[in-house]
């Protein structure tokens, strides 16, 4: 195979398969799990943004208080995003269709999907630089892609359904997100040094995504149960979403 063939099929198994398997988990849950499940998609979303893509942007930085200002210049786009979903919802002559059957109007699937398609495309032009390195590098960088992002893909996916999104509409969103990877990938490979100058930003705006998303949109959430039983249960589900995120961390690193 040729190196711009392993690329490819490298990041089409990293941003497809990756999909497919947390969806065989999220799929199997019943509508009733999906409330605490929430929880574990929160602890994801903060692990992955504070133990895996904040500490490589900080890593890589030429100035961390840069890395810091794209980080907040993230949050205030998605919040002005948020606003222009609520707008839509509220002032749209068609407000009666599909956007009246979504759990909170869609906003929180909608931001996720945009902030995991950075992530995704960030990913792809990492594994196209291991690649042209070399091929057992390349194998090695996109499984440690495929590990992490299994959890991270998880929280997202059951972040749709509660925002509304049918399972089936879900995982094809989740999917066409991750074809994000192949563009990262192929555009890493065409064009890897003005590719890589972009990284570090791109980085920073996905961690983003995820703080603005698990502490707008989802923590509030939880605060509506406010019984001491209801609150142990979602400290425990959010430290075993950040568990999971150190977990394979730790073991792909």
């Amino acid at each position: 195979m040729t190196t711009l063939a392993w690329i490819s099929a490298a990041s089409v198994a990293g941003g497809v398969l990756s999909v497919v398997l947390a969806a065989l988990v999220a799929l199997t849950a019943r509508a009733s799990w999906i409330p605490p499940l929430i929880s574990f998609a929160i602890g994801a979303l903060l692990g992955a943004a504070f133990l895996e893509l904040l500490p490589d942007a900080f890593a890589n930085a030429q100035s961390v208080r840069g890395v810091a200002a794209t980080v907040l210049a993230g949050i205030l786009a998605f919040f002005v995003l948020e606003k222009l979903v609520l707008w839509r919802h509220y002032h749209a002559e068609d407000v009666e269709h599909d956007d009246a059957a979504l759990g909170d109007q869609g906003r929180s699937g909608i931001l996720i999907l945009i902030g995991d398609s950075f992530h995704n495309f960030v990913d792809g032009v990492l594994i196209a630089a291991a690649f042209l390195q070399s091929t057992e590098l390349g194998i090695v960088a996109a499984a440690a892609v495929i590990a992490h992002e299994i959890p991270q893909e998880m929280g997202d996916f059951v972040i749709l359904l509660h925002s509304g999104f049918a399972k089936r509409t879900a995982l094809v969103l989740n999917a066409v997100s991750g074809l994000a990877m192949l563009a990262g990938g192929l555009l890493g490979y065409f064009a890897l040094q003005m590719m890589v100058q972009w990284v570090n930003s791109m980085i920073a705006v996905a961690a983003a995504s995820m703080i603005y998303i698990a502490v707008a949109d989802l923590i509030p959430g939880l605060h509506k149960r406010t019984e001491l039983h209801a609150t142990f249960q979602q400290v425990v589900l959010i430290a075993l979403g950040v568990g999971a995120i150190w977990a394979v961390g730790e073991l792909t690193h």
